[in-house]
């Protein structure tokens, strides 16, 4: 591991892992908006459901190439051939289920959009106000799930997402900076409040 690496005093949670140190200093809570950047969230968060963040980021470099970098316009059009093809694509997660709510949603972010709607608005606005988006220090702990998160969880389900439960967007809170999470301590936390 680079010395670099080791000098600065972070979250637990990525241990020694490179990829996972990258991905924590440079992304994690970090606000993210736009629909397509919000679509692609979603997606790998729903791949992610029951398996481990990092086996979803060590292949998220696939899944962008494979999903056309989440351009949920091209994605939409998709056909049973291109999910023959994914299925296929062991450099993925192969589920077929997962695949095909890939393919719906991005359909679904457009028809948002012809509603007048943006699937970012819809999301942000379960974002807990801005007091209470850092946890304070004392008795501080990683949630699974919060009230926001089991809002949104509800809200994206009804418009017909799947692979969205409350612990799952609540991990997409985490990463697209609605909330800070970063404990004590972790030099990340003082950067993002």
């Amino acid at each position: 591991m680079k010395d670099w690496l080791l000098m600065v005093d972070r979250c637990p949670w990525p241990g020694n892992d490179e990829t996972y140190i990258r991905y924590h200093d440079t992304e994690w809570g970090v606000p993210l908006v736009g629909d397509q950047e919000i679509y692609e969230q979603i997606c790998l968060e729903g791949f992610q459901a029951g398996l481990s963040w990092i086996t979803i980021l060590r292949r998220r470099s696939d899944f962008q190439r494979v999903f056309k970098n989440f351009d949920y316009r091209k994605v939409a059009k998709f056909t049973e051939a291109d999910v023959e093809r994914l299925m296929g694509d062991a450099s993925i997660i192969r589920n077929r289920a997962k695949i095909l709510n890939t393919i719906a949603s991005a359909q679904l972010v457009i028809d948002l959009q012809k509603e007048g709607r943006s699937i970012s608005d819809i999301v942000w606005a379960h974002a807990p106000a801005k007091s209470r988006r850092t946890q304070p220090a004392k008795n501080f702990e990683w949630l699974a799930t919060t009230a926001e998160s089991e809002a949104l969880s509800k809200e994206l389900r009804s418009l017909g997402f799947k692979f969205v439960g409350s612990t799952t967007m609540y991990a997409m809170m985490q990463s697209i900076g609605m909330v800070n999470d970063h404990a004590p301590g972790c030099f990340r936390r003082k950067q993002l409040s």
